[in-house]
Formats: C-alpha cells, sequence, structure tokens
C-alpha cells in the first residue's frame, strides 16, 4: 500500500544531483515514490535505536529534517528521530518536519502547516477520547444502525444528566457497576461499587455495568492495548498494528463483594498495578508471556493451545476499532476540512484498551489519546520501539528540508480535491501497519 500520494518532479534534476540520488538509491533508509520514482520518503527501523550506526542518519542529516517536541516529554521518540538524523529544534520554531505533541494544536496553528509538515493529532479527536464523547457517539450509532451492530461499550449512563435511567437500570440489576472520571486515563479516580449512595455527583462521570465474567489467564484478569494508527479521515485509512501488550491485574479475580474495593484484582491498568507487592516484571526481552505484561501474540498462543478461536476473535477486535473510529469520523473530518490545510498534515496513534469476556466477546474500555510510549521492561521497548519506526514509516515523511517552502503544485492531494459526500456510506481499510507494507488482512465496516 503506498504512503503516499505524490506528484512528479517539476523539473530535471542537475548532474550532481543525478549522481546523489544513484547513490542513495539503495540506502536502507530511503524509498522512492512517485510517477518518476524521484521523490525520497524516509523508511526508519528500530535496530537504529541500539546500534547507533551512523550510516543510518544520513539521510536525515542530508535534507535536515527536524523535529519538535511540545507539552510531552517521550524519549522514544526523540531517541527514534535522532537515530534516523533529525535534529531537534525550539518548540516555538516554525522550521520542522514533524510537530510530536502531548495535546491537541489550536485551529490556527493547524491552518499555518505546510504540505511538508506533519503533526500527530487529528483536530477533534477528543471525540474518540473523551470516554463522555465516546459513549456519545457510540449511542448515536446504536440509534442509527441498530443496538447490536454497535453493541461494543457494556451499559453505560452518563452522571449526573442519566441519573435517574440509572438508578432504574440499577433496580433490576444491583451490579456491581464501575465509575470512571469522564477525562481521565491510567485508572485515576476508577473505582467500582455496588450501590448508587456510592457515587459522588460533583463531577460529570461515566458508570458503566461492570463485566463480571472477565476471560481469565491462570485466574487473573487482563486486558488488552492495541495500538491503532489512523493516516486520513477523508478516505478514512486505519492501521492495527501487529503486536499489543496483554497487561494482568496482579490479585487473583474473585466475584465476591467483599473484594468490591481491591483495584489490584479489579484494574488491569499497568500504573494501578505497578504499585502492587505482587507486581511481577521480566528483564528478559524474548520471554513474553512471564510477569503481569506480556505481548499480545504471546497470549494469543496461550489462548489457541486452550482450544480458543483466536482468528474469530481478532476479527470480533478489529470490527470494534472499526466501528468505534467511524463512530467520530464526520465529526473529526469536517473539522480537517475546516483547519488543516493539507491531506497529508495528520496523524493519530491511538492506545485501544479492550477487554475480552469468558464468551470471547471483546469489549472497549476506553481510547487513549496519546499512549504511553514509556518503555519500563525490555518487552516495552522491543514492541514500542518497532511499533513507532513502522508507524513513522507509514505516514511518510518526505525528504525535504523544513526551511525549504513547498512548491505551487502540491505533494500531497488537498482536501478541496478529495471531497465525497460526508453521509456516503464508508467503505474502511484496517490493516496491520508492518515494516515491509504488505497487507495482512482487511476488512469492510459493513452496517447495514
Amino acid at each position: 500500500m503506498p504512503i503516499v500520494m505524490a506528484r512528479d518532479l517539476e523539473e530535471t534534476a542537475s548532474s550532481s544531483e543525478d549522481e546523489e540520488v544513484v547513490s542513495q538509491e539503495d540506502h536502507p533508509c530511503i524509498m522512492w515514490t512517485g510517477g518518476c520514482r524521484r521523490i525520497p520518503v524516509l523508511v526508519f527501523h528500530a535496530e537504529a535505536i541500539l546500534t547507533k550506526d551512523n550510516n543510518m542518519r544520513v539521510i536525515g542529516e542530508r535534507y535536515h529534517l527536524s523535529y519538535k517536541i511540545v507539552r510531552t516529554d517521550s524519549r522514544l521518540v526523540r531517541s527514534i528521530l535522532t537515530a534516523h538524523g533529525f535534529h531537534e529544534v525550539h518548540p516555538s520554531s516554525t522550521e520542522y518536519n514533524l510537530m510530536w505533541t502531548g495535546s491537541h494544536l489550536k485551529p490556527f496553528l493547524l491552518r499555518t502547516l505546510s504540505e511538508a509538515q506533519k503533526v500527530n493529532h487529528f483536530p477533534r479527536s477528543y471525540e474518540l477520547t473523551r470516554k463522555d464523547r465516546l459513549y456519545k457517539n457510540i449511542i448515536r450509532m446504536q440509534h442509527t444502525h441498530g443496538f447490536k451492530a454497535f453493541h461494543i461499550l457494556p451499559q453505560t449512563f452518563l452522571l449526573p444528566a442519566e441519573y435517574a435511567e440509572f438508578c432504574n437500570s440499577y433496580s433490576k440489576d444491583r451490579g456491581p457497576w464501575i465509575v470512571k472520571p469522564v477525562a481521565s486515563s491510567r485508572g485515576r479516580g476508577v473505582y467500582l461499587i455496588n450501590n448508587p449512595n456510592q457515587i459522588s455527583l460533583e463531577e460529570n462521570i461515566l458508570v458503566s455495568r461492570y463485566i463480571n465474567n472477565p476471560l481469565l489467564i491462570d485466574d487473573f484478569k487482563f486486558d488488552v492495548r492495541l495500538y491503532v494508527l489512523v493516516t486520513s479521515y477523508d478516505p478514512l485509512v486505519i492501521y492495527l498494528y501487529e503486536e499489543g501488550l496483554a497487561r494482568f491485574a496482579t490479585v487473583r479475580y474473585d466475584q465476591g463483594a467483599k473484594n468490591i474495593r481491591n483495584q489490584f484484582m479489579h484494574l488491569t491498568n499497568y500504573s494501578v498495578n505497578k504499585k502492587s507487592g505482587d507486581y511481577v516484571s521480566c528483564d528478559d526481552p524474548e520471554v513474553e508471556d512471564y510477569g503481569n505484561k506480556w505481548s499480545m501474540s504471546a497470549m494469543l498462543r496461550y489462548l489457541k493451545q486452550e482450544g480458543r478461536d483466536t482468528t474469530a476473535l481478532m476479527a470480533h477486535v478489529e470490527d470494534l476499532i472499526i466501528k468505534t473510529i467511524i463512530s467520530a469520523e464526520l465529526a473529526i473530518a469536517t473539522a480537517c476540512k475546516t483547519f488543516v490545510p493539507h491531506r497529508s498534515s495528520c496523524f493519530e496513534l491511538y492506545g485501544f484498551d479492550v477487554l475480552i469476556d469468558s464468551t470471547l466477546k471483546p469489549w472497549l474500555l476506553e481510547v487513549n489519546l496519546s499512549p504511553s510510549l514509556a518503555c519500563d521492561a525490555p518487552l516495552d521497548l522491543k514492541i514500542k520501539a518497532s511499533m513507532i519506526s513502522d508507524m513513522f514509516t507509514v505516514v511518510g515523511f518526505v525528504c525535504q528540508d523544513p526551511a525549504q517552502r513547498a512548491s505551487a503544485r502540491p505533494i500531497y492531494p488537498t482536501f478541496e480535491s478529495s471531497r465525497r459526500n460526508p453521509f456516503q456510506k464508508p467503505q474502511v481499510t484496517l490493516t496491520q501497519f508492518l515494516p515491509s507494507f504488505t497487507s495482512r488482512g482487511s476488512c469492510i465496516a459493513n452496517l447495514g
């Protein structure tokens, strides 16, 4: 699958430039695209951060590629970019190829992006990453396309607005229920209740039916962190990374009411369980099925050995991902057309947290803005360094000095050249993103 749609060069390069192109033709960090295969695009390699091979830096340094990091601190992103010849510029600089930020950009900043500049967030992506907005978008899709088609969230209520409805449901099923702040992450402010009187209504919160039949491995509850890349909302293009993380609770699961306050039993967030005295880490990156954090592939191998249909499970997970993103597609695509001058300017890495129940049904827990790239264990580095490198390759950084302004003819299609009816039934492709760009599978979301 092509990384970018590129134009032919407007002018023939000089003889000296031709010699340079030939010398770079077989460089492992460059890919040539465009009608005449004359537009260089950078290829990233995760091993570059370990080998510190100067040859990996040559292309980035040759084109003076640069980045800036704003309102966040990601040592992994910085290490990968530096290993490929990028240099860091001041957060206020306007000459950069990539802005990596921990929050959304203001509209006036989005409008200033040149066609060679990229930022790691779409406008209005909070439609997915804020729990209240995600809930409302999923509910809207259930009303439009049927409850069964979008039954990917457990029954949920937004309080205090829907307190009466919640109490009515509680009278029929006393729970337990799980309470979550609408705009928090890493398990902060999350707790279980079995009585409405235990809820504080001082702020907006979500109350969801607790999934009390989770799939267990060795009697421990776990969830799965999946990495999902969106490179465009019009057309909608979604990539699912081939690897993820299974994160385990540190106390064996027990449905008894006396354990309702035990976060180490009921919550699977790493940021919660790492504080437990029972947390077990693994220092060997090649051992992926030991301790409280496994690779997703190790978890799937275990389930397959237990006779579970992991192929069907992952098909349902992909369906969940597609439907979740479709629920916010129109809002985000409209914001892009309003504020973003070039279709290639934005991309987004989402962290999907999914819980699997004992029937192998996946449930969406939340979608994370700026999922953690911390590497607290060797397995983290192994998975996340490869994932970020593959993501940057898929996103497609054209090798262009950011100090040089783009010509009048665009390298990428603009939104104006690719508008479609916003009410048109979306055709969505979801593939696993890999260094070779080979499609490992695709599916179409049919809403009926």
